[in-house]
């Protein structure tokens, strides 16, 4: 069990457009599994490999009460099925003690490869459809800040940065 470090908001390494994933092999088995023990240990729902350092195209999730299956997403692409929007309240690991909402489709269809590399699809709707949006922005060096108005994301960086001098 590998406990990652998580990057945090404002650090430019979050920015990174992660690379597709092009073999599952037993390297990336392996960082799946410490991604799961990391975004476990720091009691997320979803973790994107950019979040922690490693700029390849895989995400991790487990949302708990709503659906007790761990899944795992290589390569994901999404599709918006229904312009219709949704408010959720949206937090990350990359910038904790945050919480904002933010609108996003309601219902997307997933398409990715699973933990073995088998090629999957998948309706979403819900926390599944949120969370899934949500992750895939990490993979392509977005953040849910980065939905906020330019005051409120700010003022999140700089009390971020000020945490991250007192506790460096």
């Amino acid at each position: 069990m590998a406990i990652l470090n998580i990057l945090e908001f404002p650090d430019p390494r979050l920015r990174t457009v992660a690379k597709p994933v092009s073999k599952v092999d037993a390297t990336i088995k392996t960082l799946i599994k410490d991604m799961f023990d990391t975004m476990a240990s720091a009691n997320g729902i979803g973790l994107a490999a950019s979040q922690v350092d490693v700029h390849l195209r895989i995400i991790v999730m487990d949302l708990g009460e709503t659906d007790s299956r761990p899944r795992v997403f290589i390569n994901p692409q999404i599709e918006v099925l229904d312009q219709d929007m949704s408010p959720y309240d949206e937090g990350c690991l990359s910038v904790p003690g945050f919480y904002e909402t933010i609108d996003r489709p309601a219902h997307v269809m997933i398409r990715a490869l699973d933990g073995d590399g088998n090629p999957f699809e998948e309706e979403a709707h819900g926390l599944l459809a949120v969370c899934i949006q949500h992750e895939i922005d990490h993979l392509e060096g977005k953040l849910f800040v980065d939905y906020l108005s330019p005051f409120k994301r700010q003022r999140i960086r700089k009390k971020l940065e000020k945490l991250h001098k007192q506790n460096p």
